[in-house]
């Protein structure tokens, strides 16, 4: 089954974005695993969370002023 936000490209920018979150906080230091490479991972992952949320609770109009 599809959803309507996995057409969208800026969706899709969205998930390539956290893939590459996640390739280069591996890369900080063990000390921040808990701290800083956390934060930045659940960050980017909320930026497609969003905006398939946002897909499902609001009609088209209202959901291109939302991504707005």
């Amino acid at each position: 089954m599809s959803f309507k936000f996995e057409k969208l490209i800026i969706w899709q920018d969205s998930m390539t974005f956290a893939e590459k979150i996640y390739k280069y906080s591996s890369q900080f230091p063990k000390d921040e695993i808990y701290n800083l490479t956390s934060q930045i991972r659940r960050a980017s992952d909320s930026i497609a969370l969003n905006i398939a949320e946002g897909s499902i609770l609001q009609s088209n109009p209202e959901y291109r002023r939302f991504l707005g």
